[in-house]
């Protein structure tokens, strides 16, 4: 008997697990839209900052003061090559860079206001992207997509921070 309500149970677990190409190409289709978003979003920030300059200003308003071989991690780079990423963003008046007082050896890196306004530019980019295409959308629809989207969210491995971090995103 064990052995029958085992086999309904695996059997109904397999029907939920199925996915239907529809569901899938319906996913991807928001998911190009919300990558579109994001995307257009940096690029209205391209004066200012190339890619890899948004990410580390996204690193530090995540994780507010970091080492350079900290960001250098986090960012995926050579620490040479973050090192002169930084003296141009400093230069820019987008990130401050001072000796860390607990080891003298390593500096400390930090946003300034006007790198803190980049990343919150484009965060408002996103913002008003979205709002409209939200707006359209009858409420209770509205409410039943957040619900919908905070258990697609929850369902799968939390994201890692670098991997927010290399698309822009702050944690």
């Amino acid at each position: 008997m064990a052995d029958g309500a085992s086999k309904r149970t695996s059997r109904s677990e397999a029907k939920k697990a199925h996915v239907g190409h529809a569901e899938l190409e319906a996913v991807q289709a928001a998911c190009r839209v919300l990558v579109a978003i994001s995307s257009q979003s940096i690029a209205a920030v391209e004066d200012q900052v190339d890619l890899t300059q948004f990410r580390a200003l996204v690193i530090l308003a995540s994780r507010g003061s970091v080492s350079l071989g900290e960001l250098a991690d986090a960012a995926k780079l050579h620490l040479s090559t973050a090192s002169r990423m930084c003296d141009r963003m400093v230069v820019a008046g987008l990130m401050n860079r001072a000796d860390d007082p607990a080891n003298r050896r390593q500096l400390m890196l930090t946003l300034t206001d006007g790198g803190r306004r980049v990343v919150e530019d484009v965060m408002r980019q996103r913002r008003a992207a979205l709002e409209p295409m939200l707006a359209a959308m009858p409420k209770p629809r509205r409410a039943e997509l957040v619900a919908l989207l905070q258990e697609f969210a929850a369902s799968g491995p939390p994201p890692a921070e670098p991997d927010l971090w290399f698309m822009g995103w702050s944690t």
